[in-house]
């Protein structure tokens, strides 16, 4: 009588049969059908991974399923002791082949050439080819003996590779990822049922099969097409869908597989060592990933009282977790849940410093404060239509008021007329568009931002500052006093030659302004003391670095004190 052994090793997920006898023709059969090999060297049957049925198979056959043994370290020990006995066995062939090749080189002694047209040519001939066929053979021998120590080595690897715990970490998320898997399937299956629940008539039934997804609800194309011809009644079709969403939903397979990767996980977690348990703060957010992780659908996790938290799901909760669709616990019952589990909190990584400046303070100036920048912008306007020989081209402008309701209904857009702009701390607008200009001294960088309203203005008409009424208002960081005051002094000096006035050329009093309209145009305006001196071409030329500069500011100091002493001399 054949008496069968079945056994389970958690290392490799593999069922092995052993068998005292031959198995009969009928048992073999089923058990090849299952899957199951014959490995001869192990004298034994084994199935590449687990499954229900071959676990079924193996309890029929055996009567229980015993734990494996043999450890997988010590199986590929065995099986790389099998592979060196054989490559040893290859390497005497070698020797023995070549050993022979060697005995039959000795008739080609110091060169001894075959003699052509001599007796012993036979002879010389049917020699050689034995000596070449040794020497082929022991040849071939060698390298096979190589390769199976190549064998050898490389099974005790992967045993040690098996072990290695980053791979057993990453194993571990490979069995969480089929634990989704497997629980997302449940939970479809429940959604599925709550789409059924709701079409209950001929022609809403008809409607879902022609047009849902097929594997949403659980249906066929020749369902559809079986209603379609009258084959099948819209009612039957809704009663074979929802027996198929409850066998997924309920069905026992589903769940024999759930629970044997929860019982891989377990024996995968207990082989890295005990998980800690989580003493930090625990936050709805924490529970909801460790929900996720473990298969949960949309979960959701709420603070119910002081240390205590909900979690819920549309869908019933993974079975390892709660029984139904919410679960209610206090903070250190969820900390020995997730333990239990296995579950580690990820630690919280650091966010990256960005690259980018932190944007400037947008603000909603007061009233007063909005008005005085309105007059420093139009007194700048004056200044500038002034300084050019035509002041009354200058037009004042005045602050938009406006609510937050229409400012947000008409400020998008590239053509919007609200815009919002940065200043720097002499009031002026940071970064124009249009015309880029590179100035020396640099201007001053931005330190707000505030909106602005460009709709009704002109070409010499500044734009409006906007102050939002319904919203609460800040005082602009800026000095307006001093600003004003800045302003109306160029605002008085505008327009006149800049003169030396008697005094020695001072290098303190230049400003130098200039622009580059592409990479080699550019031109200067010099100012002395607040007054406009001219506008010159700058030569623009490509330095050895590969950069494109100007004449250095010691040029136009130059250009300065020659042009002022010019005047100074043509006045007196």
């Amino acid at each position: 009588m054949t008496t069968i052994t079945a056994t389970y090793s958690p290392e490799d997920n593999k069922l092995r049969l052993y068998a005292s006898t031959r198995l009969d023709a009928e048992t073999y059969e089923r058990v090849k059908a299952a899957g199951f090999k014959w490995a001869p060297r192990q004298e034994l049957f084994v199935a590449p991974s687990w499954t229900p049925a071959r676990e079924d198979l193996a309890i029929e056959l055996a009567g229980e399923i015993e734990p494996e043994e043999m450890t997988l370290a010590e199986r590929a020990q065995a099986k790389a002791e099998r592979l060196e006995e054989l490559a040893s066995k290859r390497h005497r062939e070698a020797n023995a082949f070549a050993r022979r090749a060697s005995e039959l080189s000795e008739a080609f002694y110091m060169g001894q050439p075959i003699l052509v047209g001599h007796h012993s040519e036979r002879k010389a001939r049917k020699t050689k080819e034995r000596m070449d066929a040794a020497q082929a053979q022991a040849n071939k021998a060698h390298q096979t003996a190589n390769y199976w120590l190549y064998r050898a080595s490389g099974v005790e690897h992967f045993a040690n590779m098996k072990n290695d715990p980053r791979t057993r970490a990453n194993r571990i998320k490979t069995l969480l990822a089929e634990l989704r898997d497997l629980q997302r399937g449940i939970n479809n299956a429940h959604a599925a049922l709550a789409i059924w629940d709701n079409m209950t008539t001929d022609e809403k039934i008809r409607w879902a099969i022609g047009n849902m997804d097929s594997q949403r609800i659980f249906a066929t194309t020749e369902m559809y097409y079986a209603v379609e011809k009258g084959e099948l009644s819209p009612a039957d079709a809704r009663a074979r869908c929802i027996a198929v969403a409850q066998r997924a939903a309920t069905g026992p397979n589903r769940k024999r597989w759930i629970e044997h990767t929860l019982n891989r996980l377990a024996f995968e977690r207990s082989m890295l060592g005990e998980v800690a348990r989580y003493e930090g703060e625990l936050t709805p957010v924490i529970l909801q990933a460790f929900a996720r992780e473990n298969g949960a659908e949309k979960p959701v996790a709420t603070v119910t009282d002081p240390g205590a938290f909900e979690l819920s799901s549309p869908y019933p909760l993974p079975a390892h977790i709660a029984n139904g669709c919410t679960l209610d616990m206090v903070e250190d019952d969820w900390r020995d849940l997730m333990q239990a589990v296995g579950y580690t909190v990820p630690e919280a990584k650091p966010r990256r410093a960005s690259s980018k400046p932190a944007p400037l303070p947008l603000i909603n100036p007061t009233r007063e404060d909005a008005e005085r920048l309105q007059t420093i912008w139009n007194d700048q306007e004056r200044t500038t239509c002034k300084a050019q020989g035509y002041p009354e081209r200058a037009l004042p402008n005045e602050i938009k008021e406006v609510t937050q309701a229409t400012y947000s209904s008409n400020s998008g857009g590239s053509y919007s007329v609200f815009e919002t702009i940065e200043i720097s701390a002499d009031g002026r607008r940071v970064n124009n568009r249009g015309y880029s200009a590179s100035v020396n001294p640099p201007p001053l960088p931005g330190v707000a931002r505030i909106r602005i309203y460009a709709g009704g203005s002109a070409f010499h008409k500044p734009r409006a500052v906007v102050h939002i009424s319904d919203k609460p208002a800040k005082a602009l960081p800026l000095d307006l006093a001093a600003i004003e005051a800045a302003t109306a002094f160029e605002l008085e000096n505008a327009g006149q030659p800049a003169t030396l006035g008697g005094a020695p050329y001072d290098a303190e009093q230049l400003r130098i302004k200039r622009y580059r309209p592409s990479t080699t145009q550019g031109e200067v305006v010099l100012f002395y003391a607040g007054r406009k001196i001219d506008r010159f071409g700058d030569s623009i030329r490509r330095t050895d670095a590969g950069t494109y500069e100007g004449y250095p500011d010691a040029h136009w100091h130059q250009v300065a004190e020659r042009v002022l002493t010019a005047a100074e001399e043509r006045a007196a």
